[in-house]
């Protein structure tokens, strides 16, 4: 068909208004680029908080550990049945991986509601009035029992198995607690009943150990801090301890002591230890108090935590 000069002018200006919708969708590809890595980031983190090597998380996932890779790394797209896979493997909900959309329990989404409602200048007041009523609690309810937190390697088990004795209070290794009552090694629970499971039963032994002990020292796994409900009852119930550690001492004393579990034939063992640290640095600081046991000897290290044990249950307790 014949076209005249009008018609065909037209036709070849008529592709420039396309201009603005490209821009849009460089916009939009951007903004995806960023979730992704958003995506990528959470993952990221939550396997370090559990300190789970990625080979792991491939395995308890089912996901490709290439593929895992991609999506830690921001350039995969997973889809919502291989986050929920992931989320699954992590304990975790699936929005929990989601940045924009962190899930909140219903009763704490009608507490924030209910805070929107009250007038800015009454806010201060009200924060006062929950930090009492929390600290009336917690004197109660934390007795005269102390947890000592951290990653392996601190110095936790020797430090609390002092402190036990010097005090004549029960030492308990929450770890041993939960194998007895399980009947199986914390390798194989996990293994045969996935690291979901292991939470659930490290819970329950907590439980049993306040509910049995009203004065105890009590050390638990690294990863305790993972699971937000155990960790919150243990902040509740104990005066909780981080004993911490430079990274280079954490390695040297886990190598020392022959356990190098989570980093078996990893070759970033370091970069992974620096990671999981990293990522569960804000959560250990949540505890009440920290000793520092880098460069000290045991004895330097236990002179320290008595001191913040009696700062924290009261001179003449201890």
């Amino acid at each position: 068909m014949h076209m005249g000069p009008k018609t065909l002018a037209k036709s070849t200006t008529k592709p420039k208004p396309a201009a603005k919708p490209a821009l849009a969708a460089a916009g939009e590809a951007q903004s995806t680029t960023h979730f992704l890595a958003a995506i990528g980031h959470e993952v990221r983190k939550s396997r370090a908080k559990r300190g789970m090597t990625r080979r792991q998380l491939a395995q308890a996932s089912l996901t490709s550990e290439r593929y895992l890779a991609q999506i830690e790394g921001g350039a995969g797209n997973p889809s919502v049945s291989v986050l929920r896979a992931i989320a699954q493997a992590l304990d975790l909900s699936a929005a929990a991986l989601l940045p924009e959309a962190k899930a909140r329990p219903a009763a704490l989404e009608r507490v924030v509601d209910l805070l929107a409602q009250v007038p800015p200048r009454e806010l201060p007041g009200l924060a006062r009035e929950i930090e009492a009523r929390l600290a009336r609690s917690a004197a109660s309810d934390r007795a005269r029992r102390v947890a000592l937190i951290g990653l392996r390697g601190a110095g936790k088990s020797t430090l609390g198995r002092m402190l036990a004795q010097h005090l004549g209070w029960p030492f308990v290794e929450l770890d041993r607690r939960v194998e007895d009552e399980y009947g199986a090694s914390i390798p194989d629970l996990i293994e045969m009943a996935g690291t979901a499971t292991f939470r659930r039963q490290e819970r329950l032994a907590l439980e049993h150990v306040i509910a049995e002990h009203e004065a105890a020292v009590i050390t638990t796994a690294g990863g305790i801090v993972a699971d937000p409900e155990t960790y919150a009852l243990l902040l509740r119930r104990t005066h909780t301890i981080w004993i911490k550690a430079l990274p280079q001492e954490h390695m040297s004393r886990v190598m020392a002591q022959g356990d190098f579990r989570p980093m078996a034939q990893n070759r970033q063992a370091m970069a992974d230890l620096v990671a999981i640290l990293e990522a569960r640095r804000a959560d250990y600081g949540r505890a009440e108090a920290e000793v520092d046991t880098s460069g000290d000897t045991p004895e330097q290290s236990f002179a320290e935590l008595l001191q913040s044990v009696r700062r924290l249950i009261g001179e003449g307790q201890p």
